[in-house]
């Protein structure tokens, strides 16, 4: 006879349910036992059931089922189960609630939880179901979204939600550094795949500053709005093939200034896709507008330092239109941030930039220029100054949350002093060509935008296509001259600086670097 202590350890709930003088010699003959038992059917008749779901749990607990080694789709998270019973109230009754259930259909989800922990049984939601509708029956989410007129963005929550419930699984990222990348990957584990890819699409060259570094004021040709459909859809196609969330950071020019500005705006949210402004100051009933489409992740203006140096650069009055605008933004609940162009004639006032800005963004970082376009006319920070400059920077950062470390040369500081390293540029480092790329209005793909990095022409071929080819994948191992760093994986300098010094992006080493310093 099975030992009562063993059957309750193992069946709880059931247990509180059978007489004292019920006998059981093993679990898989314990619903046969209950099913002959026609008085205790009579008093609990939703007992069979019961037990029948509490064995089921117990064996996901003692045989918890395992993840393949390799998930090419989405599909349901294996010991899952949807069951139908004829009585309401078994989740309840498994998690220890007294409810008397009634007899009524319903559906009961079983999901395994992590090893030593009992499976979760639940009665699953209208999006639970809809997203193991859409794994089981292998659904297009866009097309779904078109047929139901339901938003792609609400449906990819759906299904991210039932990933973090654990009913179902998605396949990792396939954006990830190659393996020989880092010769000790230990610690930077995190580093090496992206989730998110960001095409940064500058729209248009239109624009209404003048401002003295521009690195492009090139004529190009403008997207239309049929080209700029064609191109979401395919950036749509390649986040869904590389496993990854998409985001489209208009820019330009001012992306604002482009004709179908918010047709494509639209486009882009309608494919699920996130999205971010890089531009000038506009209206709030634009920035309305904006909101009823899609709330962007962020709305990112530009500073060069207080007003008058910085009306020196952009332009008579734009200090005030910003720091007006920014009142805008925060009023709107628009997540809202500030961008620096270091140069030589500007360092000094950083700082206190960031401490008038300090209540007035939610983020203020810098990007050291890169002397190509107009940007040749100004004078770089004098590399013999850089390290002491961050050093100054992180300090003040440590008082002031909205002060970002965004340069990738912050981790020779934090590697020096023994402290956590940051993500660096683009959360992975330089994350050209690997986590992001520019896409110029007449097609071009380039690696980063603020140096000529040519990776080749969306009307010629495809994203996979381009950021699969010799150049892309080139771009994105970095410089050679940082292939042995210990802490590659975080940095690579910065190859548009690089560039700007009159040396080889891809082989000599950012003139900033302090390394052995």
């Amino acid at each position: 006879m099975m030992v009562r202590t063993t059957l309750h350890s193992r069946l709880p709930v059931t247990t509180t349910f059978l007489p004292d003088n019920f006998t059981c010699t093993h679990l898989k003959e314990l619903p046969e036992r209950i099913q002959a038992n026609a008085v205790l059917l009579e008093k609990y008749p939703f007992l069979l059931e019961l037990v029948e779901v509490e064995l089921l749990r117990d064996r996901l607990h003692q045989s918890p089922p395992s993840l393949p080694e390799e998930l090419n789709t989405w599909q349901i998270r294996p010991g899952v189960e949807l069951i139908e019973v004829s009585w309401s109230g078994i989740p309840e009754l498994l998690c220890g609630n007294a409810v008397e259930p009634e007899k009524q259909k319903s559906l009961i989800l079983i999901i395994p939880q992590r090893p030593g922990t009992l499976a979760e049984v639940v009665t699953p939601d209208s999006h639970s179901l809809l997203a193991l509708k859409i794994v089981t029956e292998d659904l297009d989410i866009l097309r779904l979204a078109k047929e139901t007129s339901v938003p792609v963005a609400l449906l990819q929550n759906i299904l991210t939600l039932a990933v973090s419930k654990r009913i179902i699984v998605k396949p990792a990222s396939k954006i990830t550094r190659p393996p020989t990348f880092c010769a000790d990957s230990s610690g930077y584990e995190r580093f090496l795949t992206s989730n998110v890819f960001t095409l940064q699409w500058h729209i248009t060259q239109a624009c209404d500053l003048h401002c003295r570094h521009c690195y492009d004021r090139t004529e190009r040709e403008e997207v239309t709005l049929n080209t700029g459909e064609e191109i979401l859809n395919q950036f749509y196609e390649f986040c869904k093939q590389y496993n990854v969330a998409g985001q489209v950071s208009f820019t330009g020019g001012n992306p604002l200034l482009h004709p179908h500005f918010f047709e494509l705006y639209r486009a882009a949210s309608e494919r699920g896709l996130m999205t971010a402004i890089l531009g000038n100051p506009v209206s709030r009933n634009t920035l309305e507008r904006i909101i009823d489409i899609q709330m962007p992740e962020f709305f990112q203006v530009s500073l060069e330092g207080m007003s008058q140096h910085n009306d020196y650069i952009r332009g008579e009055g734009y200090f005030e239109r910003v720091i007006r605008f920014l009142e805008v933004l925060k009023d709107l609940d628009i997540y809202s941030m500030v961008m620096l162009t270091l140069t030589r004639a500007n360092q000094d006032q950083v700082i206190p930039l960031a401490e008038y800005l300090q209540k007035r963004v939610d983020l203020f970082t810098f990007n050291r220029l890169a002397m190509v376009g107009d940007g040749a006319s100004l004078l770089s920070v004098n590399p013999d100054e850089f390290s002491h400059f961050l050093k100054s920077y992180r300090a003040a950062a440590e008082n002031n949350s909205t002060m970002r470390l965004k340069d990738n040369l912050f981790n020779l500081i934090n590697l020096n002093q023994g402290t956590e390293l940051t993500g660096g540029c683009t959360g992975h480092g330089c994350g050209a060509a690997f986590n992001f790329v520019s896409l110029l209005p007449d097609g071009q793909v380039h690696a980063c935008r603020k140096f000529p990095s040519l990776l080749g022409n969306i009307k010629h071929h495809n994203f996979n296509t381009i950021y699969e080819n010799d150049i892309a994948q080139r771009y994105r191992l970095g410089t050679s001259a940082c292939h042995s760093c210990k802490i590659r994986p975080v940095c690579g300098g910065c190859l548009a600086v690089t560039h700007g010094f009159g040396k080889k992006s891809l082989t000599d080493l950012d003139p900033y670097c302090f390394i052995d310093q």
